[in-house]
């Protein structure tokens, strides 16, 4: 009787905070390059690590998660450029420039995501995806917060491995390559959500916990949230992206892949520009 009366205690007091609850998530992204190999005539060594250096860089961003208990809206922080005294950069020329904003609504079950494809802004519109969760007995602290483990397992399709099958044949004596595909293998999405925070969500789609996730490994990507301010002292005002020519995501993905394969040369080597 007394354990009972503790979790309904607990469950009326988690759902009176969740009714007014809102906060700011600060998040860092990471990104492995084991997938990415350098190669070709002229390209030193010296030259393969100053190019493999930059791109890494280029994908260490921070994002903010701005959320209620029934909206949010996750994007990258807003940061000057720094002065570049070369005029070198990479140019990958693809989606998810500074612009880019992902939102999601709870009550309609919708998400809104604005992006770009070489400079053409895409919004996004669909229903939010329903994840599959596999909950874990793990658990960790992250900063003050007490973790639990929940996994998502997306296997591999036979399509998948015929796209490898195929790219493995294009690269056969291709004498400058920019990146190399891995065998196809299941899929591992790893969230780490707190409970101590009452709100179902995480960064960019991903939601549907018991908590906020405030951990995420996706591939060679890995997002940790580094600061977290509940209820400010600002009311939240939380707006949905607007700009940008309304496809569905299955159609947007279709754009992307296309541009994507425009991008190869003949031997299906991904051409990056230096500008």
């Amino acid at each position: 009787m007394k354990n009972l009366l503790i979790v309904l205690f607990s469950f009326i007091i988690t759902n009176a905070l969740s009714q007014n609850f809102q906060g700011i998530a600060y998040y860092s992204s990471q990104t492995q390059m084991k997938d990415f190999n350098i190669s070709g005539e002229g390209i030193t060594p010296d030259i393969k690590e100053k190019m493999m250096e930059k791109m890494k860089k280029a994908f260490e961003k921070n994002y903010i998660l701005t959320f209620t208990n029934s909206e949010s809206v996750y994007a990258e922080e807003e940061k000057l450029d720094a002065p570049n005294p070369s005029g070198n950069r990479i140019s990958m020329g693809f989606s998810g420039g500074n612009n880019s904003k992902y939102y999601k609504n709870f009550k309609n079950k919708q998400f809104i995501n604005s992006n770009d494809i070489f400079g053409k802004e895409f919004l996004i519109t669909d229903s939010l995806e329903k994840f599959d969760w596999k909950i874990t007995d793990e658990q960790k602290k992250i900063g003050n917060y007490t973790c639990n483990k929940a996994q998502i397992i997306i296997p591999v399709t036979k399509e998948d491995i015929e796209e490898y099958e195929e790219f493995k044949k294009k690269q056969e004596g291709n004498k400058t390559s920019f990146m190399t595909i891995s065998e196809p293998k299941d899929e591992i999405i790893e969230a780490w959500y707190t409970m101590e925070i009452p709100v179902s969500n995480g960064p960019r789609e991903f939601w549907g916990l018991p908590g906020l996730i405030l951990e995420l490994h996706d591939g060679n990507t890995t997002l940790l949230c580094s600061k977290i301010v509940i209820n400010p002292k600002e009311i939240i005002e939380i707006k949905a992206p607007k700009n940008g020519k309304k496809v569905t995501k299955n159609e947007f993905n279709k754009i992307q892949e296309d541009k994507m394969n425009s991008m190869m040369n003949e031997n299906g080597a991904i051409e990056i520009k230096m500008n």
